[in-house]
């Protein structure tokens, strides 16, 4: 167990590498406990226009009860950090944005909220208190089940991993046509009986997803009657073996005076590329159209079973 922005977090099992799981999520399915993450709806009129204004994401354009991933830009150029922004056909955005990086986005969100409402614009921000997140990913995944969980004063988050049979098993036991729910759609409904359950096809290792967000009186009913299902065996929990060469890397670049060289233009969507009114336009559709960029990150194929970063081979 290692300590990560406040929570104990699982990093390996005594009777399972980092390999074995790794290869185990590609070949079938694992658990992800990311209840660590900060959750939010952003309320009020101007919330669109809010958004916008601090991150790169199209919200205006994007269909109901869909999503994208997006970055927090600031005036030099650079990314505070990345997010994901769903818009609801509700009144609220809803975000989640990274743990380790709580004690920057919560008050920076708060205090941009509160600019925009001393000029007279209506946007508040929602910390989504007493939900967890739970994440299953795996190669055999049709449908995964984010369950947000909250036990006395403690966030569980579980996310679930499920295979193809899910179909089958889970579609009798919800009014959601899961066969229309594409990669980033949102949508509420009825799962395993428990109504207002929001069911979002995603997911962050390269395979597929589903989360459901369910209330916390609840979330345990709805964990027990899917694990009575017998389609979710074999699942861990598991956290930082995906994300440990992201993180080596925005140690170096995530943070720096002007690191779209390392995002390039994916996350900016093509109405801000044109509009540039997102913090920072200037420098970075600087950089990206004269392709002027002081550093970039580039991907390099190496012969196999070379020795990293010069090390020498020892004999036992």
């Amino acid at each position: 167990m290692v300590s990560f922005a406040g929570y104990d977090m699982p990093l390996q099992y005594p009777d399972l590498t980092i390999k074995d799981s790794s290869i185990h999520t590609r070949r079938h399915a694992s658990i992800f406990d990311v209840s660590h993450m900060l959750q939010t709806h952003i309320v009020g009129k101007d919330r669109v226009s809010f958004i916008e204004s601090l991150t790169t994401a199209d919200i205006q354009g994007l269909v109901e009860n869909s999503g994208t991933l997006s970055v927090f830009t600031n005036e030099k150029g650079g990314i505070k950090d990345d997010l994901i922004i769903t818009k609801t056909n509700h009144d609220f955005i809803y975000m989640v944005t990274n743990a380790g990086c709580i004690d920057k986005d919560l008050p920076y969100l708060q205090e941009c909220a509160a600019k925009w409402r001393s000029n007279g614009k209506d946007v508040d921000i929602k910390v989504l208190d007493g939900r967890g997140l739970i994440a299953v990913q795996g190669n055999f995944l049709l449908f995964s089940f984010e369950f947000l969980m909250f036990v006395t004063h403690d966030v569980i988050m579980l996310k679930l991993i499920i295979g193809p049979e899910m179909t089958s098993i889970l579609q009798p036991e919800t009014d959601i046509d899961l066969s229309k729910l594409t990669f980033m759609r949102s949508t509420i409904g009825k799962v395993f009986g428990i109504d207002n359950c929001r069911v979002t096809r995603c997911g962050y290792t390269g395979e597929d997803g589903v989360e459901i967000s369910v209330d916390a009186k609840s979330a345990a009913i709805l964990v027990e009657r899917i694990l009575e299902s017998k389609v979710c065996l074999k699942c861990f929990f598991i956290r930082f073996y995906f994300y440990d060469p992201m993180i080596r890397t925005q140690n170096r670049f995530f943070f720096s005076t002007s690191n779209f060289i390392f995002v390039d233009n994916c996350c900016i969507a093509k109405r801000r590329r044109e509009a540039m009114d997102f913090p920072g336009a200037t420098k970075i559709m600087n950089q990206l159209i004269n392709k002027n960029w002081p550093k970039r990150r580039v991907g390099l194929v190496s012969d196999p079973g070379r020795v990293p970063r010069g090390e020498g081979i020892y004999p036992y």
